[in-house]
């Protein structure tokens, strides 16, 4: 079972940099609108992917989507939590919640790492 993360825990991690955050949907979308700081990794590229962009096995990582109906955020901690992160949590609302909420988001594409 993966733990669920509060709109204003993961907001208050962001600010003070004790959280990473993961965008689990396809880098279209994450270009589009992303949170503050967030990462792009889809499932399907955790196994190759997740030791560059996350190289703490212990760091605090936060997955999100599009909003409690996508299961992209979950695959991917799972995925995570199988190569051993051992503090993955979801932000299960995703970012339909972040902003209509208000709170501020990013866009652009993923930095080049592969």
């Amino acid at each position: 079972m993966i733990s669920t993360i509060t709109r204003d825990e993961l907001k208050t991690g962001l600010d003070a940099g004790t959280i990473t955050a993961v965008d689990a949907l396809p880098e279209a979308y994450y270009a589009q609108q992303h949170l503050p700081g967030a990462i792009n990794l889809v499932a399907d590229e955790v196994d190759s992917r997740a030791e560059a962009l996350l190289p703490d096995k212990d760091a605090v990582v936060v997955t999100y989507c599009s909003n409690p109906a996508c299961q992209n955020s979950t695959q991917v901690a799972a995925n995570l939590q199988r190569l051993g992160y051992t503090n993955v949590r979801k932000y299960a609302e995703g970012i339909q919640d972040w902003t209509e909420a208000g709170l501020p988001t990013e866009t652009g594409g993923p930095a080049a790492i592969r």
